[in-house]
């Protein structure tokens, strides 16, 4: 039987499997004798090797050879090696577990390295037949020996070291003291599987700054995800940059809060346990004038909490024009039925009257609810009834009339956008309960508040819904501390997203000039020059009215208008800006006036030439 030369075998793979599989098959197959091994050949490497006796020959010193093997011919390309058994027909079925790797082909399975071998001679076979002397079937074994090129090159990324003698560094056993085992070696493996992928032809000056690269990667991961951004849009409820910044003083409350225990369920005067809502509930109340208030975690919290409350299992009425989305993908007919009500729409999407919502009207009716409609107004043609006539129907028809108001808008904001509605002026239409959010224009955290008749509201604090969804002590705390603001009639100078929204064309124009100089000082390649603008309150709320402003307009050079505002997303703090006519505009409303020097110093550094 023909086979092929020592093959070269892997170090780190199980070779005793493959002689004693190939002993057990050939000796089935009427072939005794045959005997393989695996044997130390030179420079440290493992080779399995063949070996027929003579019938009847004693076993002594096992010395591998070569059986009747073929010698390669000449060959213009360069100097030829023996690669190795190619095909053994009647081992191929057998060999399951066990990879054969000539040296050029590192890494892959027997049947992956015979495709991958340039050629193949299929002339050298040997026939052999039973003992017997040819009596009976023929059993005939091919073994095919191919020769391909000795290839002197060398896979660079056998040069990667292995994990643990990386680890070995000083400077990586410093940083696992400093930042953790863990940590390191999630870098480490990180940046030793880009070397294999990407730099095969630059391993060795790569390896020089691994450790480097990996104390960057540590430092990298190490940062938190979540950071301050300079809000340089003019949005000022920018719903992607975390709608709207606390103030000073309810920022304060929360660190203070979070930072120990607190009386968050504990009454101090009775010594026992008391209720969480005591808080920032109870001011509510006061401030609204309503019987009853309940908190949760955002506006969307508080309609499922309503709808479940009031209308499980029954007919909820709203009008084809109020079917919002509410952000997120989420829309008021999803949040219906995950709050177990069936959505009855009424009248069409820019007309729905007073007659409608009573023709809807039967006796499995538990609700009606009207939406605000954010970011979107239908003008034109269009019709919907006060909400002093749709209290009344509600009323006479004995089902709670429920306003989803949205925004937060506590007092009347100026000028044009003084007919946006208030959460106040939904309570004195007629609604039984209003649902709105704690970070829109009320300036507070992420809330969802419900405001109203105790007879509706009470019932939702004692759904088991309710304790999925309340809001922890941090949030009670800045609701709490910006309520005081707005108690205290000092909310448009105090909070935040109020002062922002109140700001004069003046001052804005004022602080622009000044950036605007000082940019010319230091950026000069940024051209900066004022021009009139227009802000957006965001949030939902009054979408089709601007807030005139004055930004400061910049050129962003060959790199483009893009490439400038990822360069400012990429900075530290990180800017967030709008492009206009392949300009930066920088929009100060939304700027804290704390922000302004390190606004000035990332648009200087974004200019500044690679």
């Amino acid at each position: 039987m023909g086979v092929g030369d020592l093959l070269p075998v892997h170090e780190h793979l199980r070779s005793r499997p493959l002689p004693d599989e190939l002993e057990e098959v050939a000796e089935g197959a009427g072939f005794p004798g045959l005997e393989s091994r695996m044997v130390d050949g030179a420079a440290g490497t493992r080779l399995f090797a063949v070996h027929r006796g003579s019938p009847g020959e004693g076993h002594g010193p096992f010395v591998p050879r070569l059986l009747e093997g073929r010698e390669p011919k000449a060959n213009p390309e360069g100097p030829w090696r023996p690669a190795g058994i190619e095909e053994v027909d009647h081992l191929l079925g057998e060999v399951r577990d066990v990879s054969l790797l000539p040296r050029d082909h590192a890494g892959q399975t027997f049947r992956e390295v015979r495709r991958t071998v340039p050629t193949h001679r299929r002339g050298g076979y040997h026939a052999v037949r039973r003992p017997d002397g040819g009596r009976g079937r023929d059993l005939r074994r091919r073994v095919y020996i191919g020769w391909m090129p000795q290839s002197t090159h060398v896979d660079p990324r056998r040069l990667l070291p292995s994990v643990d003698q990386v680890l070995q560094q000083p400077a990586l056993r410093a940083l696992v003291g400093t930042r953790g085992r863990p940590a390191v070696v999630r870098a480490l493996r990180s940046a030793l599987e880009e070397l294999r992928r990407t730099a095969p032809d630059g391993v060795e000056a790569a390896l020089a700054r691994l450790a480097e690269d990996v104390a960057a990667r540590v430092e990298a991961a190490a940062r938190p995800s979540l950071r301050r951004v300079v809000n340089a849009t003019g949005v000022v409820v920018h719903t992607n940059l975390g709608r709207a910044p606390l103030s000073k003083e309810a920022a304060a409350r929360v660190a203070e809060i979070a930072s120990c225990y607190s009386n968050l369920e504990y009454d101090l005067e009775r010594g026992e346990r008391g209720d969480r809502e005591a808080h920032a509930e109870a001011r509510l109340r006061d401030l609204l004038g309503v019987e009853s208030t309940v908190v949760v975690n955002n506006c969307a919290a508080a309609v499922l909490l309503a709808v479940n409350t009031l209308a499980e299992g029954r007919e909820v009425l709203v009008s084809r024009g109020e079917l919002v989305e509410i952000g997120g993908s989420f829309r008021i007919p999803d949040v219906l039925g995950k709050g177990g009500a069936r959505l009855r729409e009424v009248g069409t999407t820019n007309r729905t009257r007073l007659a409608d919502y009573r023709a809807a009207l039967s006796p499995d009716t538990a609700l009606i609810l009207k939406v605000h409609p954010s970011n979107f107004r239908i003008v034109g043609f269009t019709e919907t009834p006060p909400l002093p006539e749709l209290a009344d129907l509600a009323r006479e028809a004995g089902i709670p009339l429920v306003e989803d108001q949205g925004s937060g808008l506590l007092d009347p904001l100026p000028g044009a956008l003084a007919a946006e509605e208030t959460v106040v002026g939904a309570l004195r239409g007629g609604a039984d309960a209003v649902t709105f959010s704690g970070d829109k224009l009320l300036g507070g955290p992420q809330a969802g508040l419900v405001a109203g008749r105790r007879a509706f509201v009470e019932p939702m604090r004692r759904n088991p819904l309710y304790r999925a969804l309340r809001v922890d002590k941090m949030t009670l705390a800045a609701l709490d501390a910006t309520l005081v603001e707005h108690e205290s009639g000092r909310a448009a100078g105090r909070v935040p997203v109020l002062r922002m929204v109140h700001a004069a064309a003046g001052g804005l124009r004022a602080r622009a000039s000044a950036l605007a100089s000082a940019l010319a000082a230091v950026a000069p390649t940024l051209r900066p020059t004022l021009v009139e603008s227009e802000s957006a309150v965001g949030g939902g709320a009054a979408p089709t009215v601007g807030l005139p402003s004055v930004a400061v307009a910049l050129d962003p050079g060959a790199a483009g208008p893009d490439a400038f505002a990822a360069a400012l997303r990429r900075g530290s703090p990180p800017v967030v800006v709008r492009v206009v006519e392949d300009r930066i505009l920088v929009d100060l409303r939304t700027v804290l006036p704390d922000e302004e020097d390190a606004l000035r110093g990332a648009l200087a550094e974004a200019a500044r030439p690679r």
